[in-house]
């Protein structure tokens, strides 16, 4: 993010500190664990590996921001300052920053704050970061980082604006969201959400070879058409774990859909396709074609149904509408979206064990005891209604 006006805009005391050496970041942690407030952001590099890491942390405190380099630092220290209740940590859209943080260090999370949280569930209809910044502060960000490399070194000035204007302001904007979580009543139900968001676990990186029929624009392609697509399917993401890269910068979607159509088969055929670069046909074409040939004499294939996907009988399926039907009509009325009130994950378990009584709800341990409080009881009336 670029920050315009800028001396308007940073208040005079803060300073930025590039940490890269274990005496800076030994500083550091002395520094923010002593402070009972600390805003916290990441950077990775999904846009540019295959295997995602963090490359940035951004840690800002009243009168500093801090930059952390974790190429170049060993930044498992920052997990005592994490799992350290006594110091609350402000992110914005936490649950991206949590998974990528436990992924690659095995942090633990306790005593969070989530701006992006906050604001949806008071019903504030932008709660992107740029946007809350615009409304409350006056700045105006930059979009083009979002697609930056934080893998790079040495990274650009205008980057350095970017990430640290991604935790300078999360505290005065924190300050805001809990004046207002007050007056709304709602900030039990807010701490209880924040609470689930240091509760999510990272899932080990797995590719499926029979999600080819995820990819875009696969319906349009006939049985035999899609054997072909799996098949490059699977090449492309051997490729991309190979050159450590994402698989969309091997070959788009589109592009495995144009050659599961077209099936070239030569390498003039391949250098007319729109999509593969000159490198990749030179590269890996015989590959290509040969993944092609393997799918044309493979069986053909069919696009899985929708029960197969989602193996729930009627009456679950049922219970889940009634649900789901409840939670909208409540949302429209707080002026919320619908999973602010209960998620769908939430609400199909709970169709699924379909609990008689608010103990057998409260046992299942799906909702949190603000959510269990407030709705256990019309949650289970909704359940009945579908047996009448």
């Amino acid at each position: 993010m670029t920050l315009m006006h800028r001396t308007a805009m940073y208040p005079k005391t803060s300073q930025i500190v590039w940490v890269d050496q274990p005496d800076e970041l030994a500083r550091l942690i002395d520094t923010i664990s002593r402070q009972p407030i600390i805003a916290v952001d990441t950077e990775s590099d999904s846009l540019y590996s295959y295997f995602e890491k963090v490359c940035l942390v951004q840690i800002s405190i009243p009168t500093v921001d801090y930059l952390v380099d974790p190429l170049r630092l060993d930044i498992s220290a920052l997990g005592a300052v994490f799992a350290d209740p006594a110091v609350e940590k402000v992110f914005h859209a936490a649950e991206y920053d949590i998974l990528s943080l436990k992924r690659d260090y095995g942090f633990s999370f306790t005593n969070l704050f989530d701006t992006m949280l906050a604001a949806r569930i008071l019903g504030w209809k932008k709660y992107g970061l740029g946007a809350l910044l615009a409304e409350h502060f006056g700045v105006q960000l930059n979009k083009r980082f979002q697609r930056y490399n934080w893998g790079q070194r040495p990274l650009s000035e205008a980057a350095l604006d970017y990430a640290r204007l991604d935790t300078h302001y999360l505290l005065p904007l924190r300050e805001i969201q809990v004046r207002a979580l007050q007056q709304a009543r709602r900030l039990r139900e807010a701490q209880e959400a924040f609470e689930r968001q240091t509760l999510v676990e990272p899932s080990a990186k797995h590719f499926d070879p029979d999600d080819y029929w995820r990819v875009k624009g696969a319906r349009d392609l006939d049985p035999h058409q899609l054997a072909v697509l799996k098949e490059l399917y699977v090449l492309r993401d051997t490729l991309a774990r190979e050159l450590d890269r994402p698989p969309f910068k091997i070959m788009t979607d589109a592009t495995l859909v144009h050659l599961a159509k077209t099936q070239p088969a030569s390498f003039r055929n391949l250098t007319t396709v729109k999509g593969l670069s000159n490198r990749i046909v030179s590269r890996y074409g015989r590959q290509i074609l040969a993944a092609v040939r393997q799918g044309q004499a493979a069986p053909p294939l069919q696009i899985p149904s929708p029960n197969h996907r989602h193996p729930y009988d009627h009456a679950t399926l049922s219970r889940y509408e009634l649900l789901r039907r409840w939670r909208n009509q409540l949302a429209a009325r707080r002026g919320v979206e619908p999973d602010v009130i209960i998620s769908n994950h939430s609400l199909m378990d709970i169709a699924r064990h379909n609990p008689p009584s608010l103990k057998a709800l409260s046992r299942l341990g799906i909702l949190g005891e603000w959510q269990y409080e407030t709705y256990g009881e019309t949650l289970l009336r909704v359940l009945k209604s579908g047996t009448s």
